[in-house]
C-alpha cells in the first residue's frame, strides 16, 4: 500500500516509534506522510511531540502553531503548544496557550501539570499551587503530578502540605527514573530521608549514567558524602554526554566538590561560569551564595560582600514574586516572641512534673549559624541518643495550643494533664517517624528557630535538658548573610546585617526576659570554647545532660560522615575536623558592620566577647 493512499498505518507506526524512543524512524514516517499530506493533522501532532524529545522546541513550536491554525478548536492542539513553547522560555505565549485549551475543554491531569510548572517556571507558585492540586485531584497516583505539588509546597514555605503530598511516592503509577529522582531528592532536602528507603538505595546502586538524572544521583551523592562516587558518576556524564559541561547545575555540583577538596580556585572559576549563563536577575541568587562563599574562602572579601547582596536582593524579589507578598521584617522572630507568660498562669504549672529527664527530649536552640549543628552531631554520635534533621515539632504544638482556643502563651496553664499527654504523644510519634527512634534512647531535637518557643519547650516537657548555643554575635550574622536559607522567613530575616541584628537581639532578648519566670534546666555553651578546648567542653556538657561518657563524641565528624545525609547548610563543613579558623571571621568586614554593632552591643557586652 502506498504512502499516500494509507498515512493512517504510518501515522500510527511513528506514534508507536516516538512512545518507544526511536525517535529518528519516528520523524522520517512522519515527514513521508506530510510530503504526500502537507495538513495530515496526526503527523503533525507526532511529528511536533518527536521534536519536543529532541530538544528542537523552536521546531515544535512552529508545528504545533500550524495545528492551531488548522484545527482551532482542538484543545490538545493548544495543550501541545503551550508544552513546547514553555522550554524555549516563551512564557507569556505558553501560558496563553494553556488558557486557551482550558476554554476549550474540561481539564486534564496533563494540561494542569503542564500549566502548573509553567506557573513554577514564571515564579508564580499560588497560581501554580492552584492548578497542580485540582491536577492532583483528577489523577491522585500520578507521580509527575505529585513531584510537581510537593516541590511547589515546599517552594511556598508549606514543608507539612509538600511531605503529605509525597507519603506514599513509592505507589504512585508512571514513576520512571526520572521522577523517582526528583522525589528523592526533594524528599531528602526536605529533611524526610526515611520516606527515600528502600528506593535510594536502589538507584545508588545501579545510577543513571547520563541525562538529568544522573546529574541529579551525584548531587544526592555528595549531599551524602559519598564523595569519590559523586565524582566518578560526573566523569563518566561527562564522557557520555558532554554537551553538559557548560550546564548550571554541573557546574555548582563541580564547584561544591572542588570546594570540599580545598580547591577554592577551581570552584570560583566554576561559579563564576554559573553565574556568567544566568541573565535572570531573580534565579541569580542560587549562584551567588556559593560564589561568595568561595570569596571569603580565598580571601577575597569585598568581593564577598558584594556578591552576597546581590544575592539577597535576587532572592527578596524571588520570594515577592513567587509569594506576591513584599518583604516584611521576619515572622519566624518577631511573632513568636510578641508576648510572653503571664507569671500567674505559671504558678499553675507547678503541680504538673511531666516526663522524666530520660523521657524528655534534650533540647539545641540558638540563632541559626552559632554550632547548633555541630552539637546536634557530638550528641548523636552517643549510642544513648538520637537525633534528627531540624523538624517544626515545638512549632506545631504551638498550632495545636491554638487550635484549642488557648491563649499562647499567656493560658497555657489552661492545658489540661490529659491535653498534655496527648500532645506529647503526637511530638513523639513525630519524632519517631523522622529520627528512627529506639527504646531506651533520648531525643535530640535540634532546632534553632526554637529559641524563641520556650514557654511551649517548658509547658510540654518540664524537666528537659535544653541547651543554649551562644557564638560571637557578629560571627553568626556574617555566617548568616553569607547562607542561603530556603524558608521564606529566614531569607528575609538574612537579607541585611542589620535586619539580622534586630531579628538576633529580638530572640535572645526573649529567652532571656521569659528563662527567670519559666526556670528551665538550660546549659549555655560557647562556639567559641567547644572549638578551641573541644574535649573538655564535651565532658562538661554530657555531665550536665547526666550521659554516660562515649567516646565517639568527639568524633562529630566521622559520625556526620558515616550518617549520610543532614539537610541542615552546614552540611559539608560538620564532617570535618573540629576547627576554630572561623572565629573571628567578621572582622574582614567590620566597615560593613557600623549599624548593627550598635544593635549588637548589649549582647556582646553580656557575654564578654
Amino acid at each position: 500500500m502506498s504512502l499516500s493512499s494509507n498515512p493512517e498505518v504510518l501515522v500510527a507506526q511513528a506514534r508507536q516509534e516516538w512512545a518507544g524512543n526511536q525517535l529518528s524512524a519516528a520523524e522520517a514516517k512522519c515527514l513521508a506522510v506530510l510530503s504526500a499530506h502537507r495538513h495530515h493533522p496526526g503527523a503533525l501532532e507526532v511529528l511536533g511531540c518527536v521534536l519536543n524529545s529532541q530538544g528542537r522546541y523552536e521546531d515544535a513550536t512552529r508545528v504545533f502553531n500550524a495545528l492551531t491554525l488548522l484545527q482551532p478548536t482542538v484543545a490538545s492542539h493548544w495543550q501541545h503548544l503551550g508544552t513546547v513553547m514553555r522550554p524555549a522560555k516563551r512564557y507569556d505565549q505558553a501560558l496563553a496557550a494553556f488558557e486557551r485549551a482550558l476554554q476549550l475543554g474540561a481539564p486534564t491531569a496533563m494540561l494542569l501539570y503542564n500549566l502548573g510548572v509553567l506557573q513554577m517556571d514564571r515564579c508564580d507558585f499560588r497560581a501554580a499551587h492552584l492548578a497542580l492540586r485540582d491536577g492532583v485531584a483528577l489523577a491522585p497516583k500520578d507521580a509527575a503530578l505529585r513531584w510537581a505539588f510537593a516541590r511547589c509546597s515546599w517552594d511556598l514555605g508549606r514543608p507539612e502540605e509538600a511531605l503529605a503530598a509525597l507519603e506514599d511516592w513509592q505507589d504512585l503509577e508512571d514513576l520512571g527514573v526520572e521522577f523517582t529522582v526528583l522525589i528523592l531528592l526533594l524528599l531528602a532536602r526536605m529533611g524526610a530521608i526515611e520516606q527515600t528507603q528502600p528506593a535510594l538505595g536502589r538507584v545508588l546502586a545501579n545510577p543513571p549514567q547520563q541525562g538529568p538524572s544522573a546529574l541529579r544521583v551525584a548531587v544526592i551523592f555528595e549531599r551524602l558524602h559519598r564523595l569519590d562516587e559523586a565524582r566518578a558518576l560526573l566523569s563518566r556524564l561527562e564522557y557520555n554526554d558532554p554537551s553538559t559541561e557548560a550546564v548550571p547545575e554541573r557546574l555548582l555540583l563541580s564547584a561544591a566538590l572542588a570546594e570540599r577538596a580545598g580547591q577554592h580556585e577551581e570552584a570560583y572559576g566554576q561559579l563564576a561560569q554559573a553565574l556568567e549563563s544566568e541573565q535572570e536577575f531573580i534565579h541569580r541568587h542560587h549562584r551567588l551564595f556559593p560564589f561568595a562563599r568561595v570569596c571569603d574562602a580565598l580571601g577575597r572579601y569585598e568581593e564577598a560582600y558584594a556578591a552576597a547582596e546581590e544575592a539577597h536582593r535576587s532572592q527578596l524579589q524571588y520570594l515577592e514574586l513567587a509569594t506576591g507578598e513584599t518583604a516584611v521584617e521576619n515572622l519566624v522572630f518577631w511573632s513568636a516572641s510578641s508576648s510572653g507568660c503571664d507569671p500567674q498562669d505559671v504558678a499553675t504549672w507547678a503541680n504538673e512534673k511531666g516526663p522524666s529527664i530520660e523521657d524528655s527530649p534534650i533540647f539545641i536552640v540558638g540563632f541559626p549559624r552559632s554550632g547548633t549543628t555541630l552539637l546536634e552531631q557530638v550528641l548523636d554520635a552517643h549510642p544513648g541518643l538520637k537525633s534528627m534533621d531540624e523538624q517544626a515539632l515545638v512549632s506545631r504544638a504551638v498550632n495545636e495550643v491554638a487550635a484549642r482556643g488557648i491563649g499562647y502563651p499567656a493560658e497555657l496553664g489552661r492545658l489540661s494533664a490529659q491535653d498534655l499527654d496527648e500532645m506529647r504523644a503526637r511530638y513523639f510519634e513525630r519524632a519517631r517517624k523522622r529520627s528512627g527512634l529506639q527504646p531506651g534512647q533520648r531525643l535530640v531535637d535540634k532546632n534553632p528557630l526554637n529559641l524563641t518557643l520556650l514557654p511551649m519547650m517548658r509547658r510540654l516537657f518540664p524537666q528537659a535538658s535544653i541547651i543554649l548555643a551562644i557564638r560571637h554575635p557578629c560571627d553568626t550574622l556574617l555566617s548568616c548573610f553569607l547562607q542561603h536559607f530556603g524558608s521564606p522567613g529566614l531569607a528575609v530575616a538574612c537579607r541585611d546585617l542589620t535586619t539580622l541584628a534586630r531579628s538576633y537581639s529580638r530572640a535572645y532578648g526573649y529567652w532571656y526576659e521569659q528563662w527567670p519566670l519559666l526556670r528551665p534546666s538550660s546549659y549555655e555553651l560557647r562556639y567559641e570554647s567547644l572549638t578551641t578546648d573541644f574535649a573538655v567542653e564535651v565532658r562538661k556538657l554530657a555531665a550536665f545532660l547526666q550521659l554516660p561518657w562515649h567516646e565517639a563524641m568527639l568524633a562529630p565528624g566521622k559520625h556526620a560522615r558515616e550518617k549520610g545525609f543532614i539537610s541542615t547548610p552546614s552540611y559539608a563543613q560538620v564532617t570535618e575536623p573540629v576547627s576554630s579558623r572561623s572565629v573571628g571571621r567578621w572582622t574582614h568586614y567590620q566597615r560593613h558592620f557600623a549599624e548593627a554593632l550598635a544593635i549588637l552591643a548589649p549582647w556582646i557586652e553580656r557575654w564578654g566577647y
